[in-house]
């Protein structure tokens, strides 16, 4: 058998530019260069989104509003209260030889006295508590962040009043509406595809790098007892790293295939993307649902990367604009990938793709958006500092640049190709990628390699990173236009760009312009991933070098219903009319509804059995001696 190659069939998702289906929060990045009517388009679907009047003309106020909340921005006091974060500061009395006293009710009292206090009752359910000696106590205040700007989802989007969330984490939110948006986005009913192939053949590999990290998961987990509060059943079980995958398994698809998470810091979705890649390309699986989800903005997990110096505070961007006599920190601009900056910009988001493996895609009548023929992961061996970089990213940069050739051509590869940088808009991180970046151009006779960083629009993802530069990506096949930096306005000194193309203007390339993208991932501790993705015109000659023209051009006619529903369903969706796919309690299963046989096992849903023709070729070498 031929190997499969994996083809993009649908995409979906959202973060601080809106929803990432048919490329809406791509046209969020490029607003300002499309036609008037695709850019009302845009506004207006972002309109629905974020629960604003989204009939007739958009008018200016509204544009205004529009623009203002989607993006890195501001954090807005929906999320919290940057000026008044919540503290507890230590606070240690002396009773200097005079008893500390104070009066409570006597279910406030601890459980266990110290030894200091002595209690009186003073009736109605009141005591008088006498203290001896010193005694410390945790005072409820509040402070202000150093850091005030993040990548936000659009103002008033709320995912978990789409569907009964039931006190689900954001993150786990994100991922339902990430997944639901990505699998409508096909067009081809879900039934559909169980009907084509067997259970087994079908993965999940979704996740966050960081769990989940709000009240509802791991955060109240640790921090409930340290403010008085109660640990809930929930908080345990659903602040699990993988638990993305499993909600899209359980309630999104009702998956019984292969499944997981690859935990790889900010490269995560890539590392996730390769499980799926190779699950396809080895036959395993012949649907590979990928994904990514990060909720980290809370006042918590951003005081824990602002300690170690990783985010833009207030005080460092206003330093930037300085000589220019700026007053206020310019928050649009917190992040500023390969320029003078200092440091990068939190963001909260869902990525998702659905892959076919090619023989798949043709059969059902799939849209192809782009395939991913390979994914490289390699690790920065010995480091100084566990999050110093190191050696890992050349490898696999260097390794997607020449897997691309290979199939595109020393031509292709350098007149149109593109890469989608990690960027994350650290002054160590412009420098090193840049290093990487250019060191590669020169290796492979790549002039002026165009590159992207849309961390300077939406913020930095973490786990989903690597997936909002593979929607940015695929929109650029569809409008022609790379994204520029737009958060900079020159490149920094310490920048190695001599075969780089770095510029905060849109570089028109046409829709058919480019044949691939390198989409590249640094993560911290030495987790490197880069990933070639072709574009859908190499993709679709690629099929037709297969499968014959006659095989592409059923394909042809059979893509029109396909499309006509995925059109449906942005319409809808544009209009805030789309329903999540949300199928708690439904459909549940057990023992006694499988068919079970020595030749398969039959399950309730699907048109094929779980083949059980399993041979492991370790048994040839026992074969052998007798």
């Amino acid at each position: 058998m031929a190997e499969r190659l994996p083809v993009i069939v649908g995409f979906g998702g959202v973060n601080a530019a809106g929803r990432s289906s048919f490329h809406h929060g791509y046209r969020r990045l490029v607003l300002d260069a499309l036609p008037g009517s695709v850019a009302d388009g845009t506004l207006r679907s972002l309109a629905a989104l974020m629960g604003q009047p989204s009939e007739g003309p958009v008018s200016a106020q509204q544009r205004q509003h529009i623009l203002d909340h989607t993006l890195v921005r501001r954090i807005e006091p929906e999320w919290f209260d940057t000026e008044n974060v919540v503290w507890n500061r230590r606070l240690n009395c002396s009773a200097d030889g005079v008893p500390m006293t104070f009066v409570t009710r006597a279910r406030n009292l601890p459980e266990v006295l110290p030894p200091s206090w002595t209690v009186a009752e003073l009736g109605q359910g009141k005591v008088r508590v006498e203290i001896s000696e010193s005694a410390e106590f945790l005072l409820p205040t509040t402070q202000a962040m150093s850091v005030r700007s993040a990548g936000l989802l659009p103002s008033g989007f709320d995912p978990g009043k789409l569907y009964q969330s039931r006190n689900h984490p954001r993150g786990l939110q994100l991922s339902v509406y990430g997944a639901s948006d990505a699998v409508q986005s096909m067009g081809i009913p879900w039934q559909q595809i169980c009907q084509a192939v067997r259970p087994d053949q079908i993965s999940v590999y979704a996740g966050s790098a960081m769990a989940q990290l709000d009240e509802a998961g791991n955060g109240g987990l640790l921090g409930s007892r340290g403010v008085g509060k109660r640990i809930t059943s929930k908080q345990l079980a659903l602040g699990l790293a993988e638990m993305p995958a499993d909600f899209v398994n359980a309630y999104v698809l009702g998956n019984v295939g292969s499944t997981g998470l690859g935990m790889g810091a900010c490269a995560t979705f890539l590392y996730n993307l390769r499980q799926g890649v190779n699950d396809i390309r080895s036959g395993h699986a012949r649907v590979a649902i990928v994904g990514g989800s990060e909720a980290p903005i809370t006042p918590d997990v951003i005081e824990g990367y602002a300690t170690m110096g990783a985010l833009g505070t207030d005080e460092a961007l206003l330093k930037l604009d300085a000589e220019r006599g700026a007053t206020e920190p310019d928050h649009r601009r917190a992040c500023r990938p390969f320029s003078s900056n200092c440091g990068f910009t939190l963001a909260e988001g869902a990525q998702f793709v659905v892959l076919f493996d090619d023989e798949l895609a043709v059969e059902l009548g799939a849209e192809i958006y782009g395939a991913v023929p390979d994914v490289f992961v390699n690790a920065d061996g010995f480091k100084k500092s566990i999050s110093s970089p190191g050696i890992g990213n050349y490898i696999t940069v260097a390794k997607a640049v020449a897997c691309a050739q290979s199939i595109v051509g020393e031509r292709a590869l350098r007149e149109r190709s593109f890469v989608q940088a990690h960027g994350t808009g650290t002054p160590q991180n412009r420098v090193t990628e840049s290093h990487i970046l250019n060191e590669v151009a020169k290796v492979y006779g790549i002039e002026s390699w165009p590159v992207a960083a849309v961390k300077s629009y939406i913020g930095h993802t973490v786990g989903a990173a690597a997936g909002d530069q593979l929607a940015a990506t695929l929109g650029v096949w569809r409008y022609g236009m790379i994204p520029g930096i737009h958060s900079i306005d020159h490149v920094a000194d310490d920048v190695h760009r001599e075969r780089l193309r770095i510029q905060p203007e849109h570089i028109e390339v046409g829709a058919e312009g480019m044949d691939v993208a390198v989409l590249n991932a640094k993560g911290f501790g030495g987790n490197n991933a880069s990933a070639p993705v072709l574009s859908p015109a190499v993709a679709m000659q690629l099929l037709r070098a297969k499968h014959g023209a006659a095989a592409m051009a059923a394909h042809a006619n059979s893509s029109e219903q396909a499309r006509e529903r995925a059109a449906a369903y942005d319409a809808a969706a544009s209009d805030g009319r789309s329903e999540v796919l949300y199928r708690f309690g439904e459909n549940v299963l057990d023992g006694d509804d499988l068919s079970l046989s020595a030749e398969g096992i039959g399950i309730p849903g699907f048109d094929k059995s779980v083949a059980l023709d399993v041979k492991s070729p370790f048994g040839e070498w026992l074969a052998q001696q007798s």
